[in-house]
């Protein structure tokens, strides 16, 4: 659902963190679902059913129920399904939905979320319908990401991830630094080669391209908002040829930096 306003999200009364009875299941009706429905368990087993298909359910398993499904669900009276909902419509018209069904690996920021969107209406808080919206517009794009992004091995470790992750912020608060990739594989303790190739798997283009695009992106800043000139700034972030630089500028943004400026 990208390209959406938050205004265009509206809530339906019933959401929820809760911990479902033993005797707990959810019957089918006779009527369809009339708006979307997310719908998270955080703790549990289970079975849900949409549109006639089954799926066991656990810890990490999220649902976008559609206007137009028929669901059920019924749950292990000793494993309990401890469940968030959130019922709500979009008004007009709205483009890539998140997949039905999926089972999160990583769900530390999903159930951030989750959990500040259900705080926001336990106690009267200064503009929770506002910050809701927006939150829920979070969860949508955090679910089409899950849905695009090309899945990373499941072996490279979270330590590795997070050391990427700090070398991808270094390379980005440092554009105008010459980086090479032995000393950035170095600050990684990786060898070169491993390191170039689990950085393009985690970050999603090789440490080259990211070089080119973080500098790009900060050559765009200073010619809109710092008050400097194109020589300035490619003075600025290392480049020795004005004319390069402009060429580069113009190949990652479809415009010339005396355009933009």
């Amino acid at each position: 659902m990208l390209h959406l306003s938050p205004d265009k999200l509206i809530l339906m009364p019933a959401f929820a963190k809760i911990s479902c009875e033993p005797s707990w299941r959810w019957a089918r009706r006779e009527k369809p679902l009339a708006n979307f429905d997310l719908f998270y368990v955080w703790s549990g087993e289970g079975v849900v059913e949409v549109n006639d298909t089954y799926y066991d359910v656990g810890p990490g398993s999220c649902f976008l129920f559609r206007p137009g499904d028929h669901t059920s669900a019924t749950h292990n009276p000793q494993r309990p399904l401890v469940l968030t909902y959130i019922h709500f419509a979009v008004e007009g018209p709205y483009q890539h939905i998140p997949h039905r069904y999926r089972k999160l690996e990583d769900r530390i920021d999903m159930e951030y979320l989750l959990s500040r969107y259900v705080r926001l209406f336990l106690v009267r808080t200064f503009a929770a319908q506002e910050e809701a919206r927006l939150i829920l517009l979070q969860l949508l794009i955090h679910l089409l990401r899950a849905d695009t992004q090309e899945p990373v091995e499941r072996k490279v470790s979270n330590q590795l991830t997070e050391a990427i992750h700090e070398i991808a912020n270094y390379i980005a608060q440092h554009p105008g630094i010459p980086h090479r990739v032995e000393d950035l594989a170095s600050r990684a303790q990786l060898s070169p080669r491993y390191f170039s190739m689990r950085f393009k798997e985690i970050i999603g283009m090789s440490v080259q391209s990211y070089m080119i695009r973080t500098r790009i992106d900060r050559a765009q800043h200073l010619l809109m908002h710092a008050g400097m000139n194109v020589t300035e700034v490619a003075d600025a972030l290392g480049y020795r040829d004005i004319f390069f630089f402009s060429r580069q500028f113009k190949q990652y943004t479809g415009r010339s930096p005396s355009e933009l400026r």
